[in-house]
């Protein structure tokens, strides 16, 4: 009995070993593909994180949005995307439980971001701002729970992610209506808006310039192997607020302003300093995102290829292969380029109205909550957070300013983005499982 066991054991990893080494250079291919159309995704619904207040605000153009997101997402994304990526995205499930199975994880890999994809295709098409981290780890936990073991799943960490749909959001939003508020009373509802706009709009500037160094910081060169201790990246980061602040007040006392204009005059001229500001940020936040958020699609896709090169090996960490950095990165312009105007006017404009004080407002308080975020361990969607500062600075104009059919059918959807990645995995897996005999 003990002879026939081990025999079939032993049968059966051959077996394995055999389709990975078979159909190797077809998986990698097939997950490359897959893994284009997660990026392609992320492309086409997160980059409304960087560009949709900026757009709204009338501080960019749609045309101008793009073609700058292009450029800082496509750059966070192949310079700091990174060397090494975790093989589980965010450790949600244990990759024990594939040890003996390692072809599971190779063919649930490709599930989930076909799955993940194929929802923020629908998502994008609707317009709907959801969160790709959500929608890959939906995905993974389905197939898991359903194709491995239930106890595979850190479950833990999934109630973590679920609760990180209202306590981030409210922060965010709450965070946007006190910058808001201050920039109201401080400067547009005094005697000389202009006068008080020389005055604390430097201070501004030197708050938006600490926390997007430390967004930078956190979310983008830890990356490139430049993950600065804390008193360093601070001590950065308060360096750069002091450089920007300095500069702001010297760059707005030169301005020629005309205190006897009319106070429209005045707080139009105020608002176009606002959206200089405005652009700056979300460079920023484009940059960030794109070095962190690509890895939902090479995270995974750098799993396959680790796991067919070694020959079924399943490590903790994947190196990523030269051609994953660019194909994440390629994926999330062209995603952008074809779908990506449909989530940043959701953004924008559907929510409620933005100028561009509440707009820096909305992004400087997304940005804040980044940071608390990341140091706390909480686990956050930029997506959401960015939608709670939206409503947060509406919520200052009043709950008549907000649109709440549209918010209504934003918090539909972020709560079927789980399950629906969840679903589709799992349809594709049993799908591919079938394909291969396993």
């Amino acid at each position: 009995m003990v002879l026939f066991l081990t025999s079939y054991y032993s049968s059966k990893k051959v077996f394995i070993l055999d389709i990975i080494t078979t159909y190797g250079v077809m998986l990698i291919g097939l997950a490359a593909f897959v893994g284009f159309i997660m990026a392609w995704g992320i492309g086409a619904n997160d980059v409304a994180n960087a560009m949709g207040t900026s757009v709204g605000s009338k501080a960019l153009t749609l045309k101008q949005a793009i073609f700058i997101a292009m450029i800082f997402e496509f750059a966070g994304a192949y310079l700091a995307g990174g060397e090494v990526t975790s093989t589980i995205r965010k450790g949600i499930i244990d990759s024990a439980y594939f040890i003996d199975a390692p072809e599971y994880l190779v063919l649930g890999m490709i599930a989930s971001l076909l799955a993940a994809g194929i929802w923020l295709a629908v998502a994008s098409y609707f317009g709907w701002p959801v969160s790709t981290t959500h929608s890959i780890i939906g995905a993974i936990v389905g197939f898991t729970a359903v194709g491995v073991s239930v106890d595979a799943v850190a479950w833990g960490k999934v109630g973590g992610v679920v609760g990180s749909w209202i306590i981030t959001p409210a922060i965010s939003g709450v965070i946007a209506y006190l910058i808001y508020l201050s920039a109201k009373k401080i400067i547009f509802d005094a005697a000389s808006p202009i006068l008080n706009a020389k005055k604390f709009v430097p201070v501004y500037m030197a708050l938006a310039g600490f926390i997007m160094s430390l967004v930078t910081i956190k979310k983008g060169l830890k990356h490139v192997g430049l993950e600065l201790d804390a008193v360093t990246g601070y001590s950065l980061a308060v360096g750069i607020a002091v450089a920007v602040g300095v500069f702001g007040f010297v760059v707005i006392r030169r301005m020629k302003v005309n205190l006897d204009a009319s106070e429209e005059e005045q707080h139009a001229t105020i608002e176009r300093i606002f959206a200089v500001l405005m652009v700056l940020t979300a460079c920023c936040m484009a940059f960030a995102h794109g070095s962190n958020d690509v890895a939902n699609a090479i995270g995974p896709l750098a799993a396959v290829v680790s796991v067919v090169n070694s020959g079924g090996q399943i490590n903790a960490s994947s190196p990523l292969e030269w051609w994953i950095l660019p194909l994440g990165g390629i994926g999330i312009i062209a995603g952008l380029a074809l779908f990506g105007h449909r989530v940043i006017k959701t953004i924008g404009t559907k929510i409620t109205h933005l100028t561009p004080s509440k707009g820096f407002a909305a992004e400087l308080a997304a940005a804040t909550t980044v940071v608390v975020a990341s140091g706390s361990g909480l686990p956050i969607s930029t997506t959401q957070t960015l939608v709670g500062a939206v409503v947060g600075v509406g919520l200052a104009r009043g709950i008549a300013a907000l649109n709440l059919k549209m918010f209504k059918t934003i918090a539909m959807s972020w709560i079927v983005t789980l399950p629906a990645g969840a679903v589709l995995s799992i349809i594709f897996f049993y799908i591919l499982t079938f394909l291969f005999g396993v």
